[in-house]
């Protein structure tokens, strides 16, 4: 028997749905009416045999076998779509310097930027690791085309990616981190550092002391010695280490904003490789951020 050959269509609805969270936006997404999305998710019902989604309450949730399709639809597409880069994009050409903070260089992005790599060879992509306010002081200075960067939303050349959480973060296994009639221990980026301001400022507003315990200009640094005991910190919930754990309000400790992730581009004209770039970050932050 034969098998049939899964609509590449309705795989892609599929994804955009779970992305995005409702069949409306994802129909928006496409460029379809809601109805056709929806007979796009029963054509690939018919085709595998089985319901994909299933009602909760008001709320429609994948089945065993949509959560299955749904890991296979994402590869599927990723090899997809980068045959047809690779195929078309050896006429890209050129140099995209890139810069990004660490928060991020360990998790999805060397993948995404391997993606990018590998549709469009013949572009050099020159990648650095910065704090992100000296990411954007070297892009006002031409030392970058584009920057990944948390907290400066508010810069006219940001182009939102998502809204993240703060958290506070210890070891992981902390059951207290407040000690009575000791301050709380901190361990911290140098200044300036924003996420440092935010932390202090919460812990001010509701009159909690503390005391700068460890002070570090590197994230491997500043995650060692939150995992040794050293002091708490704070950061986004995006690429927590998995020795570490968020901390909250069962800790005692004051809510935190959240923070703007950004990209920024330079100020000379965009060029096709800096645009796939860009592109290909965006993609991936959807993908892996859920924004």
């Amino acid at each position: 028997m034969s098998l049939p050959n899964l609509d590449m269509d309705a795989l892609r609805t599929l994804v955009a749905i779970l992305q995005l969270g409702s069949l409306g936006r994802a129909a928006e997404k496409i460029g379809r009416s809601q109805s056709a999305a929806s007979q796009q998710i029963r054509k690939l019902e018919t085709q595998v045999g089985q319901p994909l989604f299933r009602k909760q309450g008001r709320a429609m949730v994948l089945t065993e076998t949509g959560e299955l399709v749904h890991s296979y639809a994402r590869r599927i597409l990723e090899l997809n779509d980068e045959a047809v880069r690779s195929a078309t994009g050896s006429s890209v050409q050129g140099m995209v310097r890139f810069g990004l903070p660490g928060d991020f260089a360990e998790t999805w992005l060397p993948a995404a930027l391997g993606q990018f790599k590998r549709a469009h060879p013949a572009v050099r992509v020159d990648v650095e690791v910065e704090r992100n306010g000296l990411l954007l002081e070297r892009l006002d200075r031409g030392e970058f085309d584009l920057v990944l960067a948390m907290g400066y939303g508010s810069r006219p050349d940001a182009r939102r990616l998502a809204t993240l959480p703060m958290t506070w973060i210890g070891p992981a296994g902390t059951e207290a981190v407040l000690k009575p009639d000791a301050p709380l221990d901190l361990a911290l980026y140098n200044s300036p550092c924003f996420f440092r301001r935010a932390g202090l400022e919460a812990l001010d507003k509701v009159s909690l002391s503390w005391r700068l315990a460890y002070a570090t200009g590197s994230l491997q640094s500043l995650w060692a010695g939150v995992a040794a005991g050293l002091g708490i910190t704070l950061r986004t919930t995006a690429g927590i280490p998995p020795y570490l754990m968020r901390l909250d309000e069962r800790h005692g400790l004051p809510p935190l904003p959240v923070v703007e992730l950004c990209l920024h581009a330079g100020k000379n004209a965009p060029t096709p490789a800096l645009s796939e770039l860009e592109r290909v970050v965006r993609e991936n932050a959807v993908g892996h951020l859920g924004v």
